[in-house]
């Protein structure tokens, strides 16, 4: 990457974060996107431009960055009206001459259930809920926005995400941790370090493919990884709890619906990405070793 990056990203959270860090370190503009003035102000303190889209209507000061811009990060989900960024300024990013790169934040819940069989980016998408569905059709119409305008567009498909300020190892501190046990239930994570990692691949220009799994290399059952970051902790594991008797919220119940393990092999052969935590043990490992 080079300093004339500038990258615009489209709700500045957890993991767009990462990827702005890597790409300002490397002398990159930054500018994002909150709901809030505070939110704004809070990107703005970081030294970079924060602006205000609350999804609901265009900004013209959000079109006048994007016209500046060479790369648009989206991170902003779908709502029951579609995409708010492609509704309101999707126009706008097709037509700005600089942007040579657009990259999309999905989820691998697009695959839907596969009773814990093996998924990659040929699999075709059969999202089991609606959520699914939606980020399927944002998918689709920013592929289709791309071929349209002749610009890259890059779809991620992310797993459970977790890093500093978002493990088990916090939720086991704080009380929150649940061992529900589902029989062959597997999920994969991915740490958001190395979400920005495969990421800042593909806006260097490397890969080839225009849809990448961004995730870790062991799928597992989630009560393995409560059950060692309370090992890690040296505290007692929280009691295991039956999925059928299992208080849990619809979306979280939602998720216990899916089991799949998802290939990485694409993003790792063609971006070239070396994961730093292949696995939640390592993950974790590293979260704990940082705080010493």
């Amino acid at each position: 990457m080079t300093s004339a990056i500038r990258l615009f990203c489209f709700g500045l959270g957890y993991s767009a974060r990462a990827l702005a860090e890597q790409v300002a370190a490397e002398g990159g503009h930054i500018t994002g996107t909150s709901r809030s003035a505070e939110g704004a102000a809070a990107i703005a303190a970081s030294g970079w431009t924060g602006l205000v889209f609350d999804g609901t209507a265009p900004s013209d000061a959000v079109r006048a960055a994007v016209g500046q811009a060479t790369h648009i990060l989206l991170s902003i989900p779908p709502g029951t009206g579609g995409d708010p960024v492609l509704l309101h300024h999707g126009a706008d990013i097709a037509r700005a001459p600089g942007i040579a790169w657009i990259g999309y934040f999905s989820t691998v819940g697009v695959y839907g259930d596969h009773q814990g069989g093996l998924v990659d980016e040929d699999t075709p998408a059969d999202p089991g809920s609606e959520r699914g569905r939606r980020r399927l059709a944002a998918e689709n119409a920013w592929l289709d926005l791309g071929r349209n305008a002749g610009k890259r567009v890059v779809v991620f498909r992310l797993p459970g995400i977790y890093g500093p300020g978002r493990s088990a190892i916090d939720n086991v501190r704080a009380g929150t941790a649940r061992r529900i046990i589902k029989a062959n239930q597997v999920f994969n994570r991915i740490h958001v370090a190395d979400i920005a990692t495969a990421v800042a691949a593909s806006v260097r220009g490397h890969g080839s493919h225009s849809i990448y799994n961004v995730s870790d290399d062991e799928p597992c059952p989630p009560e393995d990884v409560v059950l060692f970051a309370a090992n890690l902790l040296g505290v007692p594991p929280p009691p295991a709890i039956p999925f059928e008797t299992a208080e849990l919220t619809p979306m979280a119940r939602s998720f216990y619906g899916e089991s799949k393990r998802v290939s990485n092999t694409r993003m790792r052969h063609d971006l070239g990405v070396q994961l730093a935590y292949p696995t939640y043990r390592e993950g974790l490992q590293n979260l704990i070793a940082t705080e010493k």
